[in-house]
């Protein structure tokens, strides 16, 4: 079955798939939409809601469906899993979701898909692994959000710091969307100005205090937000919509999407968020990573912590 360009299917109708279902609508990327959930109701109502905004945006099908409808579907975004409880880490909800995703890709085998599989589900990393190997795709596609969204964090806290647009920061958050993520300083600068030269620009001298409290923030920032309204879900819609953009535009960007290592950084068999352009066939080619010895050693901690796991669940 040929691959409809303008079509995208949402698997998961909690709060991050409907959020995402709702930046993508409005996007104007996609003619038709299909959610699915395993509270049919769930996705019924959600594909409701959101189509009734239609007359504000551009048209397009928005409907509750089955497996069968998204068979031909350029990017099938998977979100369906249980949710992170406050005191709760993305890694606490591996054997659930593993379990959940057994089922999911059994039925994607059955229908014989032939888009690309965006894991967006926690733990990212973990899920894009399981993905892979029980999908049976290439890898290039199946691939995670992986640290897109704590990248935009990085750079809009390093923005209003230095009170720049956060567009002008250019700045990588990689290895594992979760406790061992690493904020990769020795490369980050604001429109080619390594960053501690702007931050003198701009008076900041005490650089390490500054660094630490930022990346903190970075990487406490889902905590922070679940603790205050239980779940968090603008931030990473937007990174859906962007990725699904850079595929369906075929734009060629940069991303630290998450992907399978096979000896890269001295790890292997995990998926880690690195630098690749993203374009129409995916995750098209890997893009070094400038890190500098502290942030490659943390960078393989990570790969090992997700590879004991992984070992140990799938």
């Amino acid at each position: 079955m040929a691959v409809d360009a303008r079509k995208v299917a949402l698997i998961g109708c909690g709060f991050v798939g409907s959020a995402s279902a709702f930046a993508l609508m409005q996007s104007g990327l996609f003619s038709e939409m299909v959610l699915i959930d395993a509270n049919t109701a769930k996705a019924e109502g959600e594909a409701l809601d959101i189509a009734h905004g239609l007359s504000y945006a551009k048209p397009m099908q928005i409907y509750a469906g089955t497996y069968e409808d998204i068979a031909d579907a350029a990017i099938i975004v998977i979100s369906a899993g249980a949710n992170q409880k406050p005191g709760e880490t993305r890694l606490d909800l591996v054997k659930k979701n593993i379990a959940i995703f057994r089922s999911i890709m059994g039925e994607l085998n059955r229908v014989k898909v032939e888009g690309i599989l965006l894991i967006v589900a926690n733990p990212v990393d973990i899920l894009t692994a399981a993905a892979v190997k029980l999908s049976g795709l290439p890898e290039n596609r199946v691939f995670g959000s992986g640290t897109v969204l704590d990248t935009a964090r990085f750079k809009y806290l390093l923005g209003e710091h230095l009170k720049v647009d956060s567009r002008n920061v250019h700045a990588f958050i990689l290895g594992e969307h979760g406790d061992s993520e690493i904020a990769v300083w020795s490369s980050a600068n604001i429109s080619g100005i390594p960053v501690h030269d702007f931050c003198e620009l701009k008076g900041h001298y005490d650089h390490e205090t500054a660094m630490k409290e930022i990346a903190d923030n970075v990487k406490n920032a889902a905590y922070e937000i679940i603790e205050k309204k239980q779940a968090t879900y603008y931030g990473i819609a937007m990174s859906v919509r962007r990725i699904c953009e850079a595929v369906i535009r075929d734009e060629k960007s940069i991303l630290p999407v998450s992907r399978m290592l096979h000896g890269e950084y001295g790890i292997d068999g995990v998926a880690l968020s690195l630098p690749a352009i993203v374009g129409a066939g995916g995750v098209e080619i890997p893009v070094p990573a400038e890190l500098n010895d502290d942030e490659l050693s943390a960078l393989k901690k990570s790969g090992e912590t997700l590879k004991a796991i992984l070992d140990e669940n799938l």
